[in-house]
């Protein structure tokens, strides 16, 4: 297992804080910090290397820290540190600048150059909790001076590009235990194209990426759009092409490096949503073809035939299924799972539209 995780509650108090601040210096990059919890530092870390990048998760109470000249000629990994915040108030300086950060924020700096922060945890903002890719410079395809005005910068997960890197990462924190290190590998080159992508976007230099790191965001956005309008009967292949204004020849292309096509992967997320909603009970009051139509799939006798093709029972014997585990009272029978449909389910007519 490539993940691994540390909390100082299983260390004695006196010794929570200095081990933080190794644990910080050795997975980021040498810095002073100091809090006013440091009696008893409450504190966890996770630590997730990505082939050519790593990934850091944090939560931990109000501190302050800084990498002063002095840390960064004794050592510098020459990274980028874009970072996700997910809870509490943050303050980043670099460059003779500074910016308030929130949770929905993205804000980076670079290990190279003086930089200092402060996070406040708070009974409205909640605890300080964030998630840090650590981008190696050399793999960045943009220019230092072209990267530079981003630096101690505010920049939205909350929309575009920025809430699909956020997404991803977010992901990628909650799968983290079960990735072996052939995943890690595959998935930190997409995390490296998606957050080039995503600062080339900011500084209009989507010019200067290479063609498959384009390809790559192309294709998160595409998935990306199709989980945001699967209840919407009117999405194809015909529809996504239209709206990230390319061809659908060109959008079934880039499909062709997956397991499905573009048609098979709206109907499998379809019929995954229709089989969770089936089993749940604020939602009983609604028929079975209705879950179908809240789907986008709009025609019952094919939302049937395709439920059945996929899961082997149809939609109202999962609903009954599920029925029959909650009435149980004294929870000993547990309800009967079944399989996600993975990429090569084939459903009721199936094939390129």
């Amino acid at each position: 297992m490539a993940y691994s995780e540390l909390d100082t509650t299983g260390l004695p108090r006196e010794d929570r804080f200095a081990w933080w601040q190794e644990a910080v210096g050795q997975g980021v990059a040498p810095i002073r910090i100091t809090s006013d919890h440091a009696a008893d530092f409450v504190a966890r870390a996770g630590f997730l290397p990505l082939g050519p990048v790593h990934l850091t998760t944090m939560s931990f109470p109000s501190l302050a820290s800084e990498r002063p000249a002095e840390l960064v000629r004794r050592s510098d990994p020459e990274t980028y540190e874009l970072t996700l915040i997910l809870g509490g108030e943050m303050r980043v300086a670099q460059e003779r600048r500074e910016t308030s950060l929130a949770a929905g924020d993205f804000a980076m700096w670079t290990s190279s150059r003086p930089y200092s922060g402060r996070a406040v945890s708070s009974p409205e903002s909640g605890a300080s909790r964030a998630v840090i890719l650590h981008l190696p410079q050399a793999l960045v395809p943009l220019p230092q001076d072209r990267v530079k005005p981003l630096l101690a910068r505010g920049l939205s997960a909350r929309s575009g590009l920025g809430r699909i890197l956020a997404q991803y990462l977010e992901s990628l924190v909650q799968e983290a235990p079960a990735l072996d290190d052939e995943a890690t590998g595959r998935l930190g080159t997409t995390s490296l194209d998606l957050a080039t992508g995503f600062l080339a976007q900011q500084v209009g230099a989507q010019e200067r990426l290479p063609p498959e790191t384009r390809h790559q965001v192309l294709l998160a956005a595409i998935d990306t759009f199709i989980e945001d309008n699967l209840a919407d009967p009117r999405l194809s292949p015909g529809a996504i092409a239209a709206r990230h204004h390319i061809s659908v020849r060109l959008l079934h292309q880039l499909f062709r490096g997956r397991p499905e096509t573009v048609s098979a992967r709206i109907r499998r997320r379809r019929l995954e949503r229709c089989h969770e909603d089936l089993a749940a009970p604020w939602l009983r009051y609604l028929p079975v073809h209705a879950i179908g139509a809240r789907w986008g799939l709009t025609a019952p006798a094919g939302f049937s035939r395709a439920f059945r093709a996929a899961y082997g029972i149809s939609p109202g014997e999962r609903r009954n299924v599920s029925s029959r585990s909650l009435a149980s009272s004294d929870g000993v029978h547990a309800e009967p799972t079944f399989p996600a449909l993975s990429a090569n389910d084939r459903c009721a007519g199936s094939g390129r539209d």
